[in-house]
């Protein structure tokens, strides 16, 4: 007995050894890894544009028009993260225009628009100087050659004709006046749009025009306005910043206006019948792509009613007939498909 219980023990003691130095299985082994890196890739750039113009950017004529333009660009890019504009309003002093042109294109911005055609000799001597950066000037077609100058124009006399239909249409007294700025550029090819229109609708129309010789004189415009009134004149347009004075007096009259460059329905809702406003987007599209795939100018643009550049846009609160407006929108179908050919004096 003694000699079983021995070998118990001695049995015992080895199995109890044997299980304390065996492997553990409570718990599953654990890897430590590193934590991962972030990083962010880098914001884009937004594009970035400077515009120099000789008005106010509410003028509800030529340099609002431009401003409107680049704001809807704004929009349609998502907004001023992806596409700053700056701008510098009331540069009618042509030097002074010149040198915001020049700091704006030392900052590197992608596109400086010089908005007027008096800017041209201006952005002619600047350009080279700056050969990684691109220009662009209107209206006109003239790059001057240079490879980083666009241009752009307003075929203004298809919706000057249009609204000179429309005015002949509506004209009550066989008077209709003009107050044109300078004898020049979009203003021109707009006044002589219009007489041809009312011409091609009522050759026995009289269509006084008088240039003034200004873009910005609000007072003198007031002065041609008003002789035009006492000539008895009962429908008026004009082109340039300086209408509001001339609206200001077709108001007082009661005589019906016609708008361009801006929708100017704010400014006399009561006789502003419709307005030819330009759509600068449809070229400045254009030369944003252009500028992203390298081509940084050396093309011209533009804008008319085929392609939106330019649009008739009525006033709601004047209250023209249906037969009018149809005789408008068959007038503009005429002109964009050809039918209705535009001969200027």
């Amino acid at each position: 007995m003694k000699k079983f219980a021995l070998l118990l023990t001695v049995v015992l003691t080895l199995s109890l050894a044997l299980t304390a130095c065996g492997p553990k299985a409570t718990e599953a082994p654990v890897i430590e890894t590193a934590a991962p890196v972030v990083t962010e890739a880098p914001a884009a750039e937004p594009f970035r544009v400077a515009v120099v113009m000789p008005s106010a950017i509410n003028d509800l004529a030529f340099s609002q028009s431009m401003y409107d333009a680049l704001l809807r660009i704004q929009e349609e890019m998502g907004g001023p993260d992806n596409f700053e504009i700056v701008y510098s309003e009331n540069m009618f002093v042509v030097d002074d225009a010149a040198a915001a042109i020049r700091d704006y294109a030392s900052q590197g911005f992608n596109l400086v628009i010089a908005h007027g055609s008096q800017y041209g000799s201006s952005l002619q001597e600047i350009a080279p100087d700056f050969p990684e950066t691109s220009f662009a000037w209107g209206t006109t077609v003239d790059t001057f050659g240079q490879p980083n100058i666009f241009a752009y124009e307003a075929a203004s006399q298809e919706g000057g004709y249009v609204n000179g239909v429309l005015a002949a249409t509506l004209s009550q007294t066989g008077t209709i006046g003009v107050v044109g700025p300078i004898e020049t550029g979009d203003a021109k090819l707009y006044v002589d749009g219009f007489m041809a229109g009312v011409a091609a609708t009522n050759p026995s129309i009289t269509v006084n025009v008088n240039y003034i010789g200004s873009f910005s004189d609000v007072a003198l415009a007031s002065e041609a306005a008003s002789t035009h009134l006492s000539a008895g004149a009962d429908v008026l347009t004009g082109t340039a910043q300086m209408v509001v004075g001339a609206i200001g007096k077709a108001e007082e009259a009661g005589a019906l206006w016609f708008g361009t460059q801006s929708n100017q329905s704010s400014l006399a809702p009561s006789i502003v019948v419709a307005s030819q406003v330009y759509h600068w987007e449809v070229a400045l599209r254009e030369m944003i792509a252009l500028i992203k795939a390298g081509t940084l100018g050396g093309q011209s643009f533009v804008a008319n009613l085929e392609n939106g550049g330019e649009v008739i846009e009525f006033n709601p609160d004047y209250a023209i007939s249906d037969e009018a407006k149809a005789l408008a929108e068959s007038t503009i179908k005429g002109i964009v498909d050809g039918t209705i050919t535009i001969t200027l004096p």
